[in-house]
């Protein structure tokens, strides 16, 4: 298939999933409990775009010639991967079906995609409109399965040249193990974080809590780059602290078909328990519970909007990954201080800042060891923008011309040249 051929399909693929907005939403929410309104509005034209996106690449896709030291003519190819075996998580199915296929069909790859165990319907869904959108048989395979069976599977098999997962730090780091272990197939990994958001002393402080609130809260919590350390300039914290707790005693918990909900259940029991523990934690820790601190409700896995102040670097709400809506507030001094307060974690996936100095935005993105850094704004995944972390947050980026080179090989091709013209 010629590349000209697969950006067809993918802009075809792309309209039929916009044509299909809905029943994609639909699906979206019944399986992961995210409000309709998110995934109809959100995450769904977030995935048409990136389709489209990754069609303008698929015909644009070429090597280099290259001059050597002698009578020789270089090339470079870029070369298909091959079997691209893929992992995705139950907090954003659709997006993540998208940044991990829209790259791998742009070059050339076929795909094994494993599901997760949570969210299986939305990915099955979109996979049959690829296959509408004129994808050949066997080119992209949908496996429904757990980790250790059939995600494993995947990562051990000898024909699989290539592994991409989204998930948390622990399962990474077996994915990894099991690759190493068998074919020394490349991974790309894109893993947990504990993302500072920073608010500065100059800030407008109404539109620093919104923002953060919307960092932390967002589809539950449940986002590897949720702004989940929140420090703010002792000048401002007070303030900041109180507008944060009415934002969210404000935040409108319930049925997430409902229109104006903003928060619907946690994605299950487990993920609902560990939540309620580490809430119990940082209430024995010492922190202040301003709001929140219980189950929402008397059925379902809803949690109430939890904010703590007071919180210190060495407890477990601001050192560990929670994944649900606990937000913790930390005081800070200078930058300094911040910077390496930020910075002292084994993540590295995600920052903001807030702040109406350039110079203040200018140190700190330099500073911040995160793979993205937002300033006055928070989560803006534009398919072109690349998205992975440093340090334990993975390897790798996702997203953009970046996210192309996941899927690719570069194949060197010399040729002699007999009485060149010119070198």
């Amino acid at each position: 298939m010629t590349a000209y051929e697969r950006q067809r399909i993918l802009l075809r693929a792309a309209d039929l999933l916009e044509k299909h907005n809905d029943e994609l939403a639909a699906l979206e929410s019944w399986d992961s409990g995210k409000p309709y309104e998110q995934s109809a509005k959100i995450e769904v034209p977030m995935l048409v775009h990136l389709f489209r996106y990754y069609a303008g690449w698929a015909d644009k896709i070429h090597g280099l010639t290259v001059p050597a030291d002698g009578p020789y003519h270089v090339q470079t190819l870029h070369e298909p991967i091959g079997v691209a075996g893929q992992i995705i998580p139950w907090n954003f199915p659709l997006l993540m079906f998208g940044w991990k296929v829209g790259p791998a069909l742009a070059c050339g790859n076929t795909i094994v995609l494993k599901t997760a165990e949570q969210t299986p319907l939305s990915a099955l869904f979109a996979s049959k409109l690829l296959h509408e959108a004129g994808l050949p048989p066997g080119v992209l395979n949908i496996v429904s399965g757990f980790g250790p069976t059939a995600g494993a599977a995947i990562a051990t098999h000898m024909d699989v040249d290539k592994i991409a997962f989204t998930g948390s730090t622990a399962t990474g780091r077996i994915v990894l193990e099991l690759a190493a272990r068998s074919n020394l197939k490349t991974v790309t990994l894109e893993l947990g974080g504990k993302s500072p958001f920073i608010v500065c002393e100059d800030a407008d402080v109404d539109k620093a809590v919104e923002l953060a609130h919307f960092a932390l809260f967002f589809n539950q919590g449940q986002c590897c780059c949720a702004g989940s350390r929140t420090f703010v300039h002792e000048s401002v914290y007070d303030e900041f602290v109180e507008k944060s707790k009415a934002r969210a005693l404000n935040r409108v918990v319930g049925d997430p078909f409902k229109g104006g909900v903003e928060q619907g259940p946690q994605i299950d029991s487990e993920q609902f328990k560990k939540i309620l523990k580490y809430i119990r934690s940082g209430v024995e820790s010492g922190a202040t519970l301003e709001a929140g601190g219980q189950r929402f409700g008397d059925k379902g896995f809803y949690i109430q909007p939890t904010v703590f102040s007071n919180v210190q670097d060495n407890m477990l709400i601001a050192k560990e990954e929670i994944f649900g809506p606990v937000q913790s507030i930390l005081k800070f001094k200078d930058l300094d201080e911040v910077i390496r307060r930020a910075n002292d974690s084994p993540y590295g996936l995600a920052a903001g800042v807030f702040t109406k100095n350039i110079d203040t935005a200018n140190t700190l993105t330099r500073a911040l060891r995160a793979g993205s850094v937002f300033v006055n704004c928070y989560d803006i995944f534009d398919a072109g923008v690349p998205f992975g972390g440093y340090k334990m947050s993975g390897h790798g980026r996702e997203k953009g011309e970046y996210g192309l080179r996941n899927y690719l090989q570069v194949k060197a091709v010399v040729t002699p040249l007999v009485n060149p013209a010119w070198l």
